[in-house]
């Protein structure tokens, strides 16, 4: 099923994004555990016009589920369709840490007051002014954004990823 199908009926999400749309990308690659199969990926989308900005492995004995986000999320989609990987797409939040002795501390604290779940969270390979970034797969997108922003917190956008000032 094409990963912008959904209850029957296609989904044009990739026409109403745009770099500034408030969430970010996240593909999840479905992968036979075997060596050289995460070589295989890299070899074939990690290049000039696409850098990985963040990546989580979650194996098992027979698979594992890579999830990664690009500064390209529109360039990388058509390389993984290109290169005939089973991916899927979900929106995540990604939002700069605070500049807190205990930053992650506060984004999650933000959360958990409005009963927002965060389902897996991983850092990107972002900084802005000296400031890292996380990623958050939550069960309530527009909800967590909303919360975050009100919070004072920072959203970092696709166009925040293509535009990072010290990539690590």
């Amino acid at each position: 099923m094409p990963e912008n199908f959904q209850g029957g009926e296609a989904n044009d999400t990739e026409t109403m994004r745009g770099r500034d749309w408030p969430c970010l990308r996240q593909f999840c690659i479905f992968l036979e555990n075997r060596v050289g199969r995460l070589n295989d990926v890299m070899r074939q989308l990690e290049s000039l016009d696409t850098r990985v900005m963040a990546m989580s492995i979650v194996d098992s004995v027979d698979f594992a589920m890579v999830r990664l986000m690009f500064d390209n999320a529109d360039r990388a989609r058509e390389k993984l369709e290109l290169s005939g990987f089973l991916f899927s797409e979900s929106d995540v939040v990604g939002v700069e840490l605070p500049d807190s002795d205990k930053p992650i501390h506060m984004v999650c604290s933000a959360l958990v007051k409005a009963e927002v779940n965060i389902h897996h969270a991983y850092p990107l390979l972002y900084r802005r002014n000296g400031r890292g970034a996380i990623a958050m797969f939550v069960d309530d997108v527009d909800q967590a954004l909303h919360i975050l922003k009100d919070a004072g917190h920072r959203i970092v956008t696709e166009n925040d990823l293509h535009d990072d000032d010290e990539y690590l």
